[in-house]
This record gives structure tokens, C-alpha cells and sequence, in this order.
């Protein structure tokens, strides 16, 4: 939002005057200064005259002779414009004047008439785009011959502040005056809004039909106006705010809305039917044609300021060609409203339009500001349009908004801040923000209704730190027992530290997916992944839905990196997904998930690895589980999104909570991932809750004993029980059991199936001999034909 010191000064005299100075109070206050641009007149050596006569060039069709009264004498020039007459005031470049760009007006001969200077346009003064004309300043808009640019309100500083969004009361010249004026202790004065009413009542009528998004409309009329441009110093100021000056009247109604942060529109009331407004919501498929030219399909969520059958503004957002008002309008409709902050933000966002009404309203506009805002617009339009004010104010308020009143407890301020700020103090700076302040401790607040962002003790502290000062506050250590991560945190962090270990990338993919990114996943109906949450007000379709797993976003991860010429990618990711949940809020458990595609690392000599499949899955999972110090078991298990035989389970603790394999060819295809996909997605929160039952053992320097067996078992039995038997049966000089390899068919009996295990014996304390590790062979033997019914082969 750009605002300029002079503008600010009307309402209190600041102490300081410094840009550099000014930058580091917005800032304190938390009005981040985006920029500020010193502005000044760009011209030297021009006056202001007055036409006294006019003539035809005796030599140019299109040119004339212009004689002027300067003040201290008669000059003549010729002018190439024809916008004026005699008694006009105008801008008078004399000889010697220069002009933005660094042009010299001098004395030159046109057509055989000499001319000694110039009759400036806006442009040529660097005051505007307008070159049509010359610039005409008014009937007595200053001394003749008075310097024009000491009359002009510069110099000025105009600051481009950064509002944040719940600052409403923020968004206008006078909020922030209300803000340096509480800082520096100073008076604050308050807009003009004197005007006296005139003739007869007005006839026009206003109905409210839906008071929760218009809780306050407030009209008033006003006559006799003539339209025409605003004098130099509204468009002036208009423009050094990024305002395009329009006429007299829509300029007032744009002035106000930067000056007290209240938007208005002014309804030609001539082309309302009726002369009646009524607030309501709009029929679905009704049209309406803003002024931008853009003929609109509204919804029934959307409010409008409609006559008796048609719509004329999109309430809080925009008004309508059909009633905007025009070069011959004679008696405007003035509208000064409170329209809802959510249902105008939600307006404009269905249809893609914002203004500079919708970012106040969408904020939050004060609700007593309507008639305030409607007298200062009134007192201008009277002052520069030369309009009537017709008695008969119309102010529709069914629910006035009460105060919202927060109790402060003494010690809040010291806990919050830690710094003891004396009572009285406190109360005389939240006193000079508006609030209305009983007690001495605990506070009774009364906050005022243009600051809707206060609500809690919290938001009071925060107030008076920042008319404390944050510079004011020490830097102390924090009291209390010591802080540090959590031990879920500790851990969350070593189970990335284990998947980077493990060769995958960490990524961070959005939360919302597209509906089809969900049925790729090819889960059955039943599934709570197959039910995503839709957002209500989704950026577009192609991020409608909430999440219910990471491998969408993974496996889109993968695609991108193919399609950029990385066939070879490893990913993981945690966060958040989102089930449904037997309350209003969704389920929203932590996973963890990877995938990866391409070949596997392999060192630079020996060429590319094989392509990643199921194994590699498990393998990832047994480092994490090894980095986290549990127990993970895996076993045979389907998943709609993997491939039927290449799937797993994964258990910790007995409870399931995951799955890992190879994602499903189909799957794959639907995400126009080519190869094969290993991937795995666990229940992050369930693993990082499981006791770590792993003691440290110090390393041996003892060399171990490495032998294979191969047992013939049902062709139903999981590699990991076996596994499991054959790791307790050998007892604790086991260090691991490894499974190699896996064989069907022929000589083996039919429906039977061998599975092969390397294991990995040591003592801590001794070098085994072959004598010793026999009876463990032999025990291993016995357990796995005792509880899987194997048979030891070769043995």
C-alpha cells in the first residue's frame, strides 16, 4: 500500500521527517517498508498566469496567439491547444524554465510570431499523461505569478508499505497515522466530514436480505453534481499512490477509500431502477457485466448490490457498467458498507477478481467506519462536484458488532515478553492504540472494532511490545528446565539421516493431489486411501483432493526426473496424509515412503548395477530398522498399488504398519514411470514409537565363521520365518541370517521350495572352531523341521 508523509501529517504532526528514520518506526511497528520514493516537482521557472485574450495565428490554422497576465505584467506565447479560452489559469513556462528531462524553454519565432516560453500540459510538467490540453488549474487557484511548483505537495515522500493481513485497520493513510501517533504520543486528528443537508429528502430505498454478509449498508444521495476532472492536488495524490485519476466524483470515492481504508462506490442514481438497492445473494447462472468490461456468471454464494431484478455491483468487490456513473451524471447513490471479510475473499475468488475494495473487506473493515467514510465523501463531492447533500441518511445496522473485550493478567506481559513493563505503562499504551482500559491486574480490555485481529491476551502483548519497543526488550536465555528435540524428533531425524544413508534423496511434494492420481493407485472400494477428503476451495482440479498417501506424489517425482534424462532416481518423503476420520477433522497420521527406479549404484568400473526391484525395497527397510535400533519383520502381503507377488507386509511389534515391494506394472504405467518401481510407505509415527530393543555391542576383532544351508519347505512358507526360526535357534552368537537365494521345481517335490540362508556366527571372546559350530548347524536343523517342517538339504 503506498502512502505519502504530507497525506500522514494531515492527521498528525510527525516529530521526524527523515525517510531513513521514518523506514525504521514503520518497521518496529510491523509496516514492513517495501520502498520509498522522494517526490518532488521535476520543473524550475514556472508560473502561474491567466489567459487574457486569445487570437486566431495570423499564419497557422491550428495554432493561436496567447496573451497572459503574469502578475507583474502581459506576455504573449503561442499555443498549439485548444482546451481553453480567456479566464482560464494555466501553468506558464518563461524563458530560462526547465522541464522534466532537462529541457530549456527558450524564446523562438512560430510561423512568424515570437514566443517566449511555453503553455505546459500535465505531461510536459511530468504530472500526469494527460497531453491532450493544456493543464488548467481552476479559478484562483493561486497568486498569478506565484512559482507553480511551491504550490504543488511537494516535496513528499511516498512509502510503499507491505500490510500484512491481519492488519486491516493498517490499510489507509489515516490507520497508520492512528499508529505513528500512538507510538510518538501524539494528538491524532480526525477527518473533515462537515456538510450541511439541503432540499428535499431523498426517495431512494435500500434492502438488506442477507445481514451475516452485509451486516451494515449505509446510502446517502447527492445532487446537482457536475462531473468534471479533480483539482491537480487529488490527482496528484491519487497518482503518487498508483490511483488513475477518473472524474470529481469516482475520485472522491477512491480518495476516501485510501485515505480512512473504507471502499464506497457511487451508484448513478438515475440508472437505478426505482431508485432501490437490494442486497442480496445472486441466482445461480445470473449475469452481471463489471466495470472492467467482463461479463460475469455469478454463483448463489456470491452477494450482490442489485436494483429490484438486476445486479449492479458484485457486493465488497466491484461495481457495474450499468450504473457507473457517466460524464452527464446529475445525482449519485452513495454506498458505504460492511460486507463480510470470508464470504468477500471467497467472492473474488471464484471469480478471479480483486480490487481495492476486496482487500480491505477481505481483511476486515471496520464496521462503525460506514458513517464516517459516507460524510467525508459527501463533504468532498460538495466541495469539488458541487453536489447537494439530500437529507435522509439510510444507515441499515439490524446487529450493531460489539467491542470484543479480553482480560490481560498482570504477569502475561513479563511471561510473554521477560521484561517486567510497569502496570501504568501498560494501560498507557494500550490507551493510545483506542483501547479502553479498567483495573491495574488483571486488565480488563475493551479493543476497539478496527483492530478484529485482537482477541486474545497474546495478541495485547504483542500490541504493547510493539509501542514498547522490540529494541527496549533484552536478550535473555530462557528460564525452565533445558529444552532440546524430543526423542520422537531425535528420532525422526535419524530415520532420514538412514534413507539418505541408503542412497535416496529427500523430496517434499504438495498435500493436495489430482482425482486421478488417487485411482491410479488401482486400491480396492473399500480401502479409507480410496476416499480423499475434496477441498472446497481447491486451486483447480489438478489439486482437489487431500492426500491419502505419498506414493502419488513420488511417483510423479519419478516421472518428472525421467522426462528430464535421470533415468536412474531415488526419492523419499515424510509428512502428513489425510483418511477420514470419525470427526469433522480428517485422520492425519505421519508416513514415511520411498521409490525408487533404475539401475542400482554400482561402482564406476564395473558399469551400471541391475534394475532395483523388491529386494532393494526390503533392504531400505532393514537399514532403517538397523538405524532405529528395532525389530521389523516382513512378510507375504497384497496391496492394491504393488505388484501381487512382490509385496510384503511390514510388522513391527506384530502390528501392521506398512507395506514394500515392487509398485504394480499398471500402476507404474498410469504415472508413465518405465521400469520396475521399488517402493515401500510405513506408518512413520508407529515405528518411531517402537521401543529400540537393540544394546550396543562393542565390535570383535575376532574373525567370523560364514556357512550357507539350504532347506526344503512348503512352497507356503515366508523367507522371513524361516529366517526367524533359523536366528533363534542359533542362539546369540548369531549375527545375522541372510537369505540368498530361492528355488523351485525339479527335484524338488512338487508344492515344495528352497530357501537358502548365509549365516553369521561369532563370539565375542574366542575364534569358533568347525567342532563348535556343528551343534549349532544341528540345531537350527532340528528347529526349522520341528516348526516349518524343513528338511536340511544335503545335510
Amino acid at each position: 500500500m503506498k502512502l505519502s508523509v504530507g497525506w500522514i501529517n494531515e492527521f498528525v504532526d510527525l516529530p521526524i521527517n527523515d525517510p531513513g528514520e521514518l523506514c525504521d518506526v514503520f518497521n518496529q511497528l510491523g509496516l514492513e517498508v517495501e520502498t520509498w520514493q522522494a517526490v518532488e516537482a521535476g520543473f524550475s521557472g514556472v508560473i502561474v498566469a491567466e489567459v487574457t485574450e486569445v487570437l486566431l495565428h495570423p499564419n497557422a490554422d491550428k495554432l493561436r496567439v496567447v496573451t497572459l497576465d503574469t502578475g507583474s505584467g502581459l506576455h504573449t506565447v503561442v499555443c498549439g491547444a485548444w482546451n481553453f479560452e480567456a479566464g482560464a489559469t494555466v501553468p506558464l513556462a518563461m524563458p530560462g524554465a526547465v522541464l522534466p528531462g532537462g529541457f530549456e524553454v527558450g524564446s523562438r519565432k512560430i510561423r512568424g510570431v515570437e514566443s517566449p516560453g511555453m503553455i505546459c500540459s500535465e505531461r510536459e510538467l511530468g504530472l500526469g499523461e494527460g497531453s491532450e490540453g493544456i493543464l488548467m488549474l481552476g479559478e484562483g487557484y493561486a497568486p498569478l505569478g506565484a512559482d507553480f511548483a511551491s504550490t504543488l505537495p511537494y516535496p513528499d515522500v511516498v512509502f510503499d508499505l507491505d500490510i500484512t493481513p491481519n492488519r486491516p485497520d493498517a490499510m489507509s493513510v489515516y490507520g497508520v497515522a492512528r499508529d505513528l501517533a500512538a507510538c510518538f504520543g501524539l494528538p491524532l486528528r480526525g477527518p473533515n466530514t462537515g456538510f450541511e443537508e439541503e432540499g428535499q429528502p431523498t426517495t431512494a430505498s435500500v434492502r438488506v436480505e442477507d445481514s451475516e454478509r452485509c451486516p451494515r449498508f449505509t446510502a446517502r444521495e447527492i445532487r446537482d453534481l457536475a462531473i468534471g476532472p479533480s483539482p491537480l492536488w487529488m490527482r496528484l495524490r491519487l497518482r503518487d499512490c498508483g490511483v488513475r485519476a477518473i472524474n470529481n466524483v469516482v475520485d472522491v470515492t477512491n480518495y476516501v477509500t485510501l485515505e480512512l481504508g473504507q471502499p464506497l462506490h457511487a451508484f448513478d442514481l438515475d440508472r437505478v431502477p426505482e431508485e432501490t438497492l437490494v442486497i442480496r445473494r445472486a441466482a445461480p447462472g445470473e449475469h452481471l457485466t463489471t466495470l472492467d468490461s467482463i461479463d460475469r456468471v455469478l454463483s448463489d454464494e456470491d452477494l450482490l448490490v442489485a436494483g429490484p431484478s438486476d445486479g449492479l455491483a458484485l457486493a465488497g468487490i466491484m461495481g457495474g457498467e450499468n450504473s457507473e456513473v457517466a460524464p452527464d451524471t446529475t445525482r449519485v447513490l452513495l454506498e458505504v458498507a460492511h460486507f463480510s471479510a470470508p464470504h468477500t475473499l471467497l467472492s473474488g475468488w471464484r471469480q478471479k477478481l480483486r480490487s481495492e475494495a476486496s482487500a480491505r473487506f477481505e481483511r476486515g473493515v471496520d464496521p462503525e467506519l460506514p458513517p464516517i467514510a459516507s460524510g467525508r465523501a459527501a463533504a468532498l463531492m460538495g466541495r469539488l462536484a458541487g453536489g447537494a447533500i439530500a437529507p435522509g441518511f439510510i444507515d441499515i445496522y439490524p446487529t450493531p458488532i460489539e467491542p470484543v473485550v479480553v482480560e490481560l493478567p498482570a504477569a502475561e506481559t513479563e511471561r510473554l515478553l521477560g521484561v517486567a513493563i510497569p502496570p501504568s505503562e501498560i494501560a498507557g499504551i494500550l490507551t493510545r492504540l483506542g483501547c479502553e482500559v479498567e483495573g491495574d491486574g488483571p486488565f480488563r480490555v475493551t479493543v476497539p472494532t478496527y483492530r478484529p485481529d485482537v482477541t486474545r491476551p497474546a495478541d495485547l502483548v504483542e500490541e504493547i511490545a510493539r509501542l514498547y519497543g522490540y529494541d527496549n526488550i533484552p536478550s535473555s536465555l530462557p528460564r525452565g528446565p533445558g529444552g532440546g528435540l524430543s526423542r520422537t524428533q531425535r528420532r525422526a531425524r535419524l530415520a532420514s539421516a538412514a534413507m539418505v544413508g541408503a542412497g535416496y534423496s529427500e523430496v517434499m511434494s504438495f498435500s493436495f493431489v489430482a482425482p486421478g492420481d488417487i485411482a491410479a493407485l488401482g486400491l480396492p472400494p473399500d480401502d479409507p486411501r480410496n476416499r480423499p477428503i475434496r477441498i472446497r476451495n481447491p486451486l483447480n482440479e489438478e489439486q482437489a483432493l487431500l492426500r491419502t498417501s505419498l506414493l502419488p506424489g513420488l511417483l510423479t517425482a519419478l516421472r518428472v526426473n525421467q522426462a528430464r534424462n535421470h533415468p536412474s532416481a531415488a526419492l523419499f518423503e515424510t509428512g502428513l496424509v489425510f483418511l477420514p476420520g470419525p470427526a469433522d477433522l480428517p485422520d492425519q497420521p505421519r508416513r514415511l515412503a520411498f521409490a525408487a527406479v533404475g539401475p542400482r549404484p554400482a561402482p564406476r568400473w564395473t558399469g551400471e548395477g541391475p534394475d532395483r526391484d523388491a529386494t532393494d525395497a526390503v533392504g531400505v527397510l532393514e537399514s532403517l530398522a538397523g538405524a532405529l535400533g528395532i525389530e521389523m519383520q516382513i512378510e507375504q502381503g497384497s496391496d492394491g498399488a504393488f505388484h501381487p507377488g512382490r509385496c510384503g507386509t511390514v510388522l513391527v511389534g506384530g502390528w501392521a504398519v506398512g507395506v514394500v515391494g515392487e509398485i504394480h506394472p499398471a500402476v507404474a504405467s498410469a504415472f508413465e514411470v518405465t521400469g520396475r518401481v521399488a517402493a515401500g510407505e510405513i506408518d512413520l509415527d508407529a515405528v518411531l514409537a517402537a521401543e529400540s530393543g537393540a544394546p550396543f555391542l562393542p565390535p570383535s576383532p575376532l574373525p567370523p565363521v560364514v556357512f550357507d544351508l539350504a532347506f526344503d519347505v512348503d512352497a507356503g512358507v515366508p523367507a522371513g520365518q524361516l529366517t526367524a526360526v533359523v536366528a533363534a535357534a542359533g542362539g546369540p552368537t548369531v549375527e545375522s541370517v541372510t537369505l540368498f537365494d530361492v528355488f523351485s521345481g525339479p527335484p524338488l517335490a512338487e508344492g515344495r521350495k528352497s530357501l537358502a540362508v548365509r549365516l553369521t556366527v561369532r563370539d565375542p571372546e574366542r575364534t569358533l572352531t568347525d567342532e563348535e559350530v556343528a551343534p549349532l548347524r544341528s540345531a537350527v536343523a532340528a528347529a526349522v523341521a520341528e516348526r516349518l517342517d524343513g528338511r536340511l538339504r544335503g545335510g
